[in-house]
């Protein structure tokens, strides 16, 4: 183990802001709209992505921004990510908050921040819609995956 996999040794609330930010791979998952079910909690993902979500870089377009322009945009935390049940099986986050160790394809891992894109388990290119494109919650449900993307 070298000191670069800071993630084995640390935990998510001992992470320096760039070490934190660098347990993001880039996937967008995060940013695409989720429908839940409020009677069973079960979660629907979309391939309706944030208005401020690029599908070419899978990054928000204007990050330092975003709480600001997104009102319903969350904000991970060291003490949130535990309790976001829409957190894909695969995010950084998650994994280390779980206690396993990220990926091959984690750009952390790799070296390379496009394995996450080779890798299949980005949404490039599966971003069908935007959420500023669609007028009403019925919508939306043309747009559900059959499983976490």
């Amino acid at each position: 183990m070298t000191t670069k996999e800071f993630w084995k040794t640390k935990t998510l609330a001992e992470l320096s802001d760039r070490q934190w930010e660098a347990l993001c791979d880039g996937c967008g998952k995060c940013c695409l709209a989720k429908l839940e079910d409020e009677e069973t909690g079960e979660i629907y993902w979309t391939s309706v992505g944030c208005r401020l979500f690029n599908g070419e870089t899978c990054r928000c377009s204007d990050y330092e921004n975003r709480l600001k322009r997104v009102p319903d945009c969350v904000r991970l935390t060291p003490e949130n990510v535990a309790t976001i049940p829409w957190l894909p099986s695969t995010c950084g986050y998650r994994l280390v908050a779980e206690g396993k160790d990220l990926p091959w394809w984690h750009p952390l891992v790799s070296g390379d921040p496009d394995t996450v894109h080779e890798a299949g388990i980005s949404i490039r290119g599966r971003v069908e819609a935007s959420e500023d494109e669609l007028v009403d919650a019925e919508d939306y449900f043309s747009f559900i995956f059959d499983e976490e993307p």
